[in-house]
């Protein structure tokens, strides 16, 4: 069955960029001059997906207002002949179609997942994690459509983040399938380096079949308290296989500060129009440290 719908859960409070998150949502903080999410949404629509559904919370509106027609401001670009920054502000909206639903309460990923289950129904479906934003020839989430398109189960997306990271992640234990791809055999949500079947990191994207529901409904809370995602993958794979596939591409993990930075530079040199004043201006304060 082909990935038409995804979801990306967007209720969190983002306290790890307080006191900016404190009126703005963290996903709509810019990388230079797009909201972090407007990435996520345009990977989703350069793999083909159709059906968005964001999962905010209380106090976001900001993020549904950014995916609706700005009349006034589309019009005044539109009289002043300003043609590029109409598509900067428009294109997005008339790319795919973007729902919204509020999570009442914030009780981890898994129920924030779990809000989704009516929009999504009987189909296989992607999920897409705000915090992760992935540079790659090819769409990440789109990788993961042309593996569920070969092996017909659940895929998770993962990379190797070294054994010093471990307790960060949610780590799988898997076991090698075919080329980049992992048979599912357990997952460890945050677990210490010694405890670690693997440093191989479920790291923000996921092709889960319908049948994930039915687990969720069933799991208890788990890791700090929250219904977990990982929790429930764990239960589904004990039902049908799931596999892990090592996708291709950059990730940055713009949840922290230090990997948001990382972001803002390495987009910043890849602009044409930024990069060579940008560039000079880094070599000019790195010789000053």
């Amino acid at each position: 069955m082909k990935i038409r719908k995804a979801v990306i859960p967007a209720a969190g409070f983002g306290t790890r960029f307080l006191p900016a998150t404190k009126a703005v949502p963290k996903e709509m903080l810019p990388i230079i001059d797009k909201p972090t999410i407007q990435y996520i949404v345009e990977e989703a629509v350069n793999a083909g997906i159709e059906d968005l559904l964001i999962i905010t919370s209380r106090g976001k509106d900001a993020l549904i207002n950014h995916f609706d027609k700005a009349f006034e401001l589309e019009t005044i670009l539109e009289r002043d002949g300003k043609e590029e920054m109409l598509s900067a502000v428009r294109d997005i909206s008339y790319k795919i179609n973007v729902h919204f639903i509020r999570q009442q309460e914030q009780k981890g990923l898994g129920h924030a997942v779990l809000y989704a289950k009516s929009f999504i129904g009987r189909e296989p479906f992607a999920v897409m994690l705000g915090d992760d934003v992935v540079v790659s020839d090819k769409p990440c989430i789109g990788q993961l459509i042309e593996q569920y398109e070969q092996c017909g189960a659940s895929i998770l997306g993962v990379q190797k983040v070294g054994m010093e990271h471990v307790s960060k992640y949610g780590i799988v234990d898997c076991e090698n399938a075919g080329e980049r791809l992992y048979t599912l055999k357990g997952m460890v949500e945050k677990p210490k380096k010694e405890d670690a079947p693997s440093d191989m990191a479920v790291l923000g994207r996921y092709i889960i079949t319908p049948a994930i529901f039915d687990c969720l409904e069933k799991t208890p809370k788990g890791a700090g308290g929250e219904i977990q995602l990982t929790d429930a993958l764990v239960m589904l794979a004990k039902k049908e296989k799931i596999y892990a596939y090592d996708f291709i591409g950059k990730r940055y993990d713009i949840g922290s500060k230090q990997g948001f930075l990382q972001a803002t530079v390495d987009f910043a040199l890849s602009r044409p129009d930024l990069k060579d004043d940008f560039s000079a201006y880094l070599k000019n304060i790195t010789q000053k440290i």
